[in-house]
């Protein structure tokens, strides 16, 4: 199979980078996001994970993939997947709006922007993601706006992913 590329991009604040999808070792992810693009939505920037921001959507594979690929630890230009039930985004602290808490699944599609992450949600323990993409170029100019992001605040801003 040839290699396919995404765009990632944040809207509001006009940047975005270019993935490659890890195929060859998450497959059936990959293969979920491939066929539901384009997606994008309101971006979050991560309390727990450090340098991560991501955006949720309502479950869109017909089978959720399994943890193929799995890190608890993504480096810098990292995609990865995690699948919620409502109830594990139930917690106020999360601060999620109720659409995101009545779904029975919601997808976090998230992109990694630097170093020194974990996947350690003190509520739950380790929150392994799968790995399914690697930004192959722009992440410097993307974790230069993921920085905005984190300091002037994500609000109005919208996490897209499309094929390249």
């Amino acid at each position: 199979m040839a290699d396919r590329f995404i765009d990632v991009s944040l809207a509001k604040r006009g940047v975005r980078c270019t993935a490659r999808l890890l195929d060859d070792r998450a497959p059936l992810t990959c293969a979920a996001v491939w066929d539901a693009l384009p997606l994008g939505g309101d971006v979050y920037h991560a309390k727990y994970a450090r340098n991560e921001i991501y955006a949720l959507f309502p479950a869109f594979a017909d089978r959720e993939p399994p943890l193929e690929n799995p890190t608890v630890t993504p480096i810098p230009g990292d995609l990865c997947y995690f699948t919620f039930s409502g109830t594990e985004l139930g917690t106020a602290a999360y601060g999620y709006p109720s659409p995101e808490l009545s779904r029975p699944v919601t997808v976090d599609l998230a992109l990694f922007y630097e170093r020194n992450n974990l996947l350690l949600n003190g509520d739950v323990g380790w929150v392994p993601g799968i790995v399914w993409g690697q930004v192959v170029d722009g992440l410097a100019g993307m974790a230069d706006a993921c920085q905005d992001l984190w300091r002037a605040g994500a609000l109005g801003e919208t996490l897209s992913f499309r094929r390249a």
